[in-house]
């Protein structure tokens, strides 16, 4: 009887030393200037009266904590590009490398390798600004652990108390100033502020293109008897020449933009 004990608590310390060995293990992260991460959060706000979910555009500077964050009505391809366009505008500057999840919105597939096939959007956004566009690994949202706490610190301190606004500019305008004062605060246990770091991000980041980029998703379409395309169930107007005759049913490409009558 006594072996049998003696058996068992050894199999049970071969348990649990097998268990600290396979014991997933963190180390704190240095983040080098000029590089970022992006994700989206939801929040609700209201906009001219209206409750309504917000789609939180969030980009991160890992190394200063410096952030930048703007609401949509739809976390849509449209959505994900100008969210890029702006946030590089805010901080005068592209990052070299940006780290995703695996959203739709950059990932078309997501291969057998683990390699990913881009969008069609998300390859002409890297051609036109040149940085590097990072995947995090399937299920592990603490690979970009510095945006999803901007998501949640976002959550907490700039959209609660529900914000109210008259429309996502007036909205959005509030977010910006909002960015801007956070530059002034720390973070974590840095003697520095989020500003003072920023200037070493600032510093890395690579020159803005001459050249602007049209935050669009482009879809062929055709034009009717009438000058109307459909996009996303929606009827829109074009200039009355592209439905002359002979050009009726030929395909266009439309950027998601106009004036709907559905």
């Amino acid at each position: 009887m006594m072996n049998l004990i003696a058996k068992q608590e050894l199999e049970h310390d071969r348990l649990q030393t097998a268990r600290q060995w396979l014991r997933e293990a963190f180390v704190l992260l240095s983040h080098p200037p000029g590089h970022a991460q992006v994700d989206f959060g939801q929040c609700i706000g209201f906009i001219g009266g209206v409750r309504t979910v917000m789609h939180v555009f969030c980009i991160d500077l890992p190394h200063s904590d410096a952030p930048f964050v703007k609401a949509y009505p739809a976390e849509t391809t449209e959505a994900f590009l100008d969210g890029h366009v702006s946030a590089f505008a805010f901080f005068g500057g592209v990052p070299l490398s940006i780290l995703y999840d695996n959203t739709k919105l950059a990932a078309a597939r997501i291969l057998g390798d683990g390699q990913r096939t881009r969008t069609r959007a998300f390859t002409e956004l890297i051609s036109h600004y040149l940085f590097r566009g990072r995947f995090g690994r399937l299920g592990k949202g603490n690979d970009k652990g510095k945006v999803e706490g901007l998501v949640k610190y976002t959550q907490r301190r700039f959209m609660t108390p529900l914000p109210h606004a008259a429309s996502f500019d007036a909205l959005n305008a509030a977010l910006e100033a909002r960015c801007l004062a956070r530059q002034d605060e720390h973070s974590g246990r840095h003697e520095e502020t989020i500003g003072e770091r920023l200037l070493r991000d600032l510093a890395a980041l690579r020159v803005l293109p001459a050249g602007p980029f049209e935050p669009c998703e482009k879809k062929p379409a055709r034009v009717s008897s009438t000058a109307l395309v459909r996009y996303r169930m929606n009827d829109y107007s074009v200039p009355a020449h592209l439905c002359l005759p002979g050009r009726i049913g030929q395909r266009f490409r439309r950027s998601g933009a106009g004036r709907g009558r559905g």
